[in-house]
């Protein structure tokens, strides 16, 4: 099989790259300006770096390479949607026609103009299966009777969030909304509730959008995502299972098992 991937920043677009070697598919990357790692480059059969404002030569390389089915892989910064871009004729006229501009109406977009050039978007974690959350407790901890009151609650405000397209993270401390993630990411949503709590523990939930596809904006934890909360006094992680990819989920769970975390995934709230 020959795959298309825009590559963002993260684990996830080496992580998918590297499996779909390992499975003897072939690669083209269209990689983000100064969000993509250029590590991927010696592992794809064809790279090319675009700028993300670029619409128009990221479709031209995927019609000039012949690939039909491309994956989303890894994070663009919301605040590049707004400060970095320099949009092409083609991201221009896309822009005039979104009632919004939110991730999911800009995507969505995107979409819908490379579907018009015979280009599917196709399951961004399709390669990335085995890293998906499963149901249940992750860890060798179970939650807190306190942390799980924390987390049922946060799981409908996590999931109003993802829905309204503002976020996916929550943290949450004695069944009060300390912080909610907006632009700024997950971890630097942590620390700003860190500053807030005088020291108390506090739990994140993450949210998937409520969707049936994950084509795009797929929820992510892995160690980086530990590490932030060892650094804040997060004591728990609550996801949605099928829903969220753990990167590197065997390292990631041996520290915090390490650290004496829990880590839960349910199902997605309705």
């Amino acid at each position: 099989m020959r795959y298309g991937m825009i590559a963002g920043n993260g684990r996830f677009p080496m992580l998918a790259l590297e499996t779909a070697r390992s499975q003897g598919h072939s690669v083209v990357v269209v990689a983000i300006e100064r969000e993509a790692s250029p590590d991927l480059q010696p592992l794809a059969e064809s790279f090319h770096w675009v700028n993300i404002g670029q619409l128009g030569k990221l479709i031209d390389v995927f019609r000039r390479e012949g690939v039909t089915e491309v994956m989303m892989t890894g994070q663009v910064k919301h605040v590049s949607l707004f400060s970095g871009l320099t949009p092409d004729w083609r991201l221009l006229k896309l822009l005039g026609s979104l009632p919004e501009r939110n991730t999911a109406a800009l995507i969505g977009g995107v979409q819908r103009v490379m579907h018009e050039e015979g280009i599917e978007l196709v399951d961004s974690t399709s390669l990335l299966k085995p890293l998906l959350a499963t149901e249940g407790v992750l860890t060798k901890r179970k939650p807190t009777k306190t942390e799980d009151n924390d987390i049922q609650y946060g799981r409908k405000l996590a999931s109003l969030l993802a829905t309204a397209d503002i976020g996916q993270s929550v943290a949450i401390s004695e069944k009060a909304c300390v912080a909610a993630e907006a632009m700024e990411g997950t971890d630097a949503m942590l620390r700003r509730a860190a500053t807030l709590v005088n020291g108390r523990p506090l739990c994140l939930v993450k949210a998937s959008r409520g969707r049936a596809h994950l084509l795009f904006d797929v929820p992510v934890a892995g160690l980086t995502t530990v590490e932030t909360m060892l650094e804040t006094r997060t004591t728990a992680l609550a996801v949605d299972a099928g829903r969220t990819l753990l990167l590197d989920k065997d390292e990631m769970l041996r520290r915090a098992n390490e650290a004496n975390l829990t880590i839960v995934a349910y199902p997605a709230y309705e």
